[in-house]
């Protein structure tokens, strides 16, 4: 993650515990999405650094239907804002709603809040559209002595748009996960790799990759990790990565050995 400024960790100390009162007697007396929308654009505001009357807008309009909030600096729309009232739940349903407002127009990030959790998705604009959430928030329980908590928060923040801190946080995640982790684990290097280790433990041990692999996918790795739609994306780009240092290596072995 991009370095936080001090003066935007500060802020958000200050506000987030402001607001985590303020929440909390909204949540007691269940006010409706209006007042919700209320409490969120000053959150934006106070908490994230936008400006109130320049940078939030509910107005937006995507072919006819106005989204409840977005965020847009200098001419661009860098998120938009789907709220649902305080003591709504957040479903499956108000996912979709706002990824259709987002898809609509081109924008990569849609955030589905009731004030206290905040959703963060993004955007895959494929056939058919899908989308992944990058993390969710729980203003209630966040501890600013956290950096993951200071991390999370600041994805949202003005002065992180500059640096493209969102992105960074979602290139990080897709390459520092289980899946890719698991993933690596079992191709050929990875295998090997664990063989040597457990010579190096047991000097003169026999151990074939067969052997490793088995133990490795019935044992150590969970399913999860190993099946599914997440695991094969995992696998894929893997086998890619192994095809690029494969030419590369080729592409330097042609040269070395050519006639100077």
């Amino acid at each position: 993650m991009a370095s936080i400024p001090k003066r935007v960790l500060d802020r958000m100390s200050k506000e987030v515990r402001k607001y985590q009162k303020v929440l909390k007697a909204a949540k007691d007396r269940d006010i409706n999405e209006s007042d919700t929308v209320q409490i969120i654009t000053d959150m934006l505001m106070s908490v994230f650094g936008y400006d109130k009357y320049t940078e939030i807008t509910s107005e937006y309009a995507i072919r006819g239907t106005y989204c409840d909030l977005a965020v847009k600096v200098d001419d661009k729309v860098n998120f938009l804002i789907e709220a649902k009232a305080i003591g709504l739940d957040l479903k499956e349903t108000h996912v979709r709603q706002a990824v259709g407002y987002g898809a609509q127009h081109g924008i990569q990030w849609v955030v589905l809040t009731n004030g206290i959790i905040w959703e963060i998705y993004r955007i895959k604009f494929e056939r058919p559209i899908s989308t992944e959430l990058l993390c969710s928030i729980d203003f209630l329980e966040l501890n600013l002595r956290k950096q993951d908590d200071q991390d999370k928060l600041f994805l949202l923040c003005k002065e992180g748009l500059s640096k493209a801190v969102i992105e960074g946080y979602y290139e990080h995640g897709k390459s520092v996960n289980k899946f890719i982790i698991g993933a690596i684990l079992q191709t050929e290097a990875g295998l090997n790799l664990i063989r040597r280790e457990l010579r190096r433990v047991s000097p003169g041990l026999k151990v074939e990759i067969d052997e490793i692999t088995t133990i490795l996918v019935n044992d150590v790795l969970k399913r999860d990790t190993i099946e599914g739609d997440f695991s094969k994306e995992a696998k894929s780009r893997v086998k890619k990565a192994e095809g690029r240092l494969l030419v590369k290596r080729k592409t330097s072995k042609t040269i070395k050995d050519s006639p100077s």
